[in-house]
């Protein structure tokens, strides 16, 4: 027999040592901090949205210092009491139980996104990622977000129609909106239900789409409201929020001693809020309080007195809350909340 060398095995693969016989260290791969990024965005919203508006902000902080201060502490009152009611309508949206201390810090969230972004956006965005977060399948989160902002709707024109049937002198329709005007937004609106019907028929992935979505909306408001403590919440909140909101116009414009009625003021805050809705501004930034001011004056109430007040309840509603807001939201976001 012959005796063959055979080929050495090959040893266990493994990365290069070193003469030393050391493992070479490995270069370390840092990863970019997208949360701590994020967390810092609504704090440069900030800065940007009060430089813009710094002169609106001054002078409403001016007129502050002129109001007796026991009706803008109830005021202020009255806005921390909005948040609770928007946490209430968001719960009664949904069938599943949401944490309520979690529900409530996203609505103060919420509401200074609300004042970043397009009206109803920054808002609408925090929400839905929060239910998700909470379990909720997206599909579902989506119809109860809108089921949210269609009971917000209804209760806000139940409102202002009940109280201009109870008070119909409060409020000059004619002086906030001209007669000429009435034709050209009555066209407008039916030019864009028109147009948007002929994209359904014409699109057919976005008619299934929307028909799909339509379907999971009527599914969840019928499981909504086969709850009754849910469709209590969803409407009581509802009717609760733009009620709150109004009060602390109120209030304010008895702390600076503005001539109009309680009834003419809700009136007012109500018209010029459904008016605002249409235009897609930050958080109504410069439209809100161009439309209080019109429908203020067309109540009965002096311009510059009228001016004053808005600029003073925007400062509460508006300016004070938002740092305080944007931070809670980098916090939320930070702690993985949404």
């Amino acid at each position: 027999m012959t005796a063959v060398q055979l080929p050495e095995l090959p040893t266990r693969s493994g990365p290069p040592r070193s003469p030393e016989g050391r493992l070479p260290g490995r270069v370390p791969v840092r990863r970019v901090p997208v949360r701590r990024v994020l967390c810092l965005v609504p704090l440069a919203l900030v800065a940007v949205v009060a430089v813009r508006h710094r002169s609106v902000l001054a002078e409403g902080l001016g007129q502050l210092q002129h109001a007796e201060w026991p009706w803008l502490l109830a005021a202020v009152g009255a806005t921390c009491l909005t948040w609770v009611a928007a946490a209430v309508t968001r719960q009664g949206a949904v069938v599943e139980r949401l944490p309520r201390r979690r529900l409530l810090a996203t609505q103060f969230a919420a509401g200074a996104a609300n004042h970043l972004l397009p009206t109803g956006l920054g808002a609408s965005a925090v929400n839905l990622r929060f239910m998700t977060v909470c379990g909720v399948p997206l599909a579902r989160s989506s119809a109860a977000l809108a089921l949210y902002l269609l009971a917000e709707c209804v209760a806000r024109l139940t409102l202002l129609a009940a109280l201009l049937l109870a008070f119909p002198g409060a409020l000059r329709l004619g002086a906030l909106l001209p007669e000429a005007a009435a034709g050209p937004l009555l066209a407008a609106a039916v030019g864009a239900v028109v147009v948007a019907a002929l994209v359904l028929l014409a699109v057919r992935r976005l008619r299934t789409a929307v028909l799909a979505f339509l379907r999971t909306a009527l599914g969840e408001a019928r499981s909504v409201h086969a709850r009754p403590s849910r469709a209590l919440a969803l409407w009581g909140g509802s009717f609760a929020f733009p009620a709150l909101q109004a009060t602390g116009l109120v209030l304010v414009g008895q702390a600076l001693g503005l001539p109009v009625s309680p009834a003419g003021i809700t009136v007012a805050y109500l018209a010029a809020t459904v008016a605002v809705a249409l235009v897609p501004t930050p958080g109504g930034l410069g439209s809100v309080e161009a439309a209080l001011v019109v429908a203020l004056v067309a109540a009965g109430g002096p311009a510059a007195v009228a001016t004053a007040v808005v600029l003073a309840f925007r400062v509460i509603t508006v300016w004070l809350p938002l740092l305080p807001g944007a931070l809670t939201l980098g916090a939320l976001v930070r702690w993985k909340v949404i």
